[in-house]
């Protein structure tokens, strides 16, 4: 089920309403309810991929009954181990087979040697890494100690299948979600109209900013062999905006949906593009995602501790394998390599946590150093962007030859450029209302909140009459596939 569907349209007041106004005395039924709607949610995709949801969730469950009374650190290692094998199992299996086996039969090929195997042909079930990752956070920190297991099965495979952001995060930490399944739940006027308001310009994100981009950026990447530099510069500029406008504004409507429900889920944007290096960007990009692996395995690697060779290797392992997440392409680990060389010279030089806080922080407008800082760093990351976007290396290497190339000083032409020129004022209204709102949870948390009432429905109107007069062909969220 989308969220800009009308599917969902009538899908959540039905929930709210069963929620808040028949069972909201109750933390079970409560509870019962979310995880109901959840698989309800999740199937309407594929109904057949709930099984894969519920045995993840039953195992995890019984490993984490089994860990809270367990002593003995071997039997303890052998059911951390059992979770993790299960989980990642079902990621390889359906997300990596095919990959892996493509490649093993290649390096075959390669040394003159013949051999067949059978690809599988099936679905990738959608967002396998989001919930994947969410419910191994469960089992880790409950094998370290630092979270209770619970007993209140319902409440676990509420935590586990929780549909605002089940398919695409944020990635949340069993222990900031999960206890809040046990308390009651009471209803916070100001919380809901907030989560409104990041709701709808989440929405504003998908349909407008990240639909309109996909359809300039498909045109020039399907058809790049036809383009001249300009052009292409223009195609990854806005694939820029639609992965960024795609995938937070998924983030703002899934945490604006919780916080409907009486629930605060983390953080998972904080206005990457206005970022002053790859540090930054990363601190402030799929925040889930950057914290889970820093956690679960680069911290456990020895982080940035020991010698010089032990950092970058790490620092390579967490973003390799930040890419090879995304998806079974080389492309994805050639991204993550790019964004290790980015961000290995601030590593060894102890300047990777020079910017914390947020850009020109009290004031309008930056100052010329931090503009050139972030341009530069916008950069560098759109022509990672190319690598992520393109069909393969081959292709991305094309991409970026000829964008570099004289042809990038040539005038811009591709099919349908009429509606380039609209986007682009689209484009300058959406980064300054960003700009403006940078130092809040979402950037129209506060906006218009010292005008008088009129004035700011008029503006939060006027947003929505761009919506539906700016909408863009309908795309499928881009993170869907991860």
């Amino acid at each position: 089920m989308l969220f800009n569907s009308l599917d969902f349209a009538i899908f959540l007041p039905i929930v709210f309403i069963l929620y808040w106004f028949v069972i909201n005395q109750n933390v079970k039924l409560q509870n019962l309810l979310i995880v109901v709607a959840s698989y309800v949610f999740y199937g309407w995709w594929d109904w057949r991929f709930l099984s894969l949801i519920l045995f993840s969730t039953l195992v995890d469950y019984t490993v984490g009954m089994k860990l809270k009374d367990e002593t003995r650190s071997s039997r303890r290692t052998i059911l951390l181990w059992i979770s993790i094998c299960v989980n990642l199992g079902f990621l390889g299996v359906f997300k990596y087979y095919n990959f892996f086996l493509d490649n093993f039969v290649t390096a075959f090929r390669f040394f003159g040697s013949e051999f067949n195997m059978s690809s599988l042909n099936i679905i990738l079930p959608v967002g396998i890494s989001f919930y994947t990752f969410q419910t191994l956070s469960y089992t880790i920190d409950v094998y370290k100690k630092k979270l209770e297991p619970t007993k209140d099965f319902v409440a676990f495979a509420a935590f586990v299948s929780f549909f605002p952001q089940l398919v695409a995060g944020p990635i949340e930490r069993a222990t900031n979600l999960l206890p809040q399944f046990y308390k009651k739940r009471t209803f916070n006027y100001n919380k809901a109209v907030d989560g409104l308001k990041q709701i709808l310009w989440g929405m504003f994100k998908k349909v407008v900013i990240a639909d309109n981009s996909a359809q300039i950026a498909n045109e020039i990447f399907n058809n790049s062999g036809d383009y001249s530099g300009s052009t292409l510069f223009i195609g990854a500029l806005f694939f820029a905006f639609q992965i960024y406008g795609d995938f937070s504004g998924y983030s703002d409507i899934a945490i604006g949906t919780s916080r409907l429900f009486g629930f605060d889920l983390m953080k998972n944007f904080a206005f990457p593009y206005f970022s002053r290096d790859i540090a930054e960007f990363w601190r402030r990009w799929h925040i889930s995602l950057s914290t889970w692996f820093r956690d679960y395995l680069y911290i456990p690697l020895g982080g940035s501790k020991g010698g010089t060779w032990k950092k970058v290797r790490n620092t390579f392992i967490i973003f390799v394998v930040s890419g090879f997440w995304h998806g079974a392409n080389w492309t994805f680990v050639v991204w993550g390599v790019l964004n290790a060389i980015y961000f290995l010279p601030l590593l060894l030089a102890k300047k990777n946590r020079q910017n914390i806080e947020v850009v020109a922080e009290g004031k309008l407008l930056p100052g010329l150093n931090d503009v050139f800082k972030m341009l530069t760093t916008f950069g560098l990351t759109l022509i990672a962007w190319v690598f992520f976007r393109a069909r393969d290396i081959g292709h991305a290497f094309d991409y970026l030859a000829e964008m570099f190339s004289s042809s990038f000083f040539m005038s811009v032409n591709f099919e349908g450029q009429e509606n380039l020129m609209n986007m682009t004022y689209v484009l300058i209204f959406f980064i300054v209302i960003e700009w403006l709102g940078r130092d809040q949870e979402h950037a129209i948390a506060r906006l218009g909140q010292n005008l008088k009432r009129p004035i700011r429905w008029a503006i939060y109107y006027g947003i929505l009459l761009l919506m539906f007069y700016m909408r863009g062909a309908q795309q499928e969220f881009i993170y869907f596939q991860f």
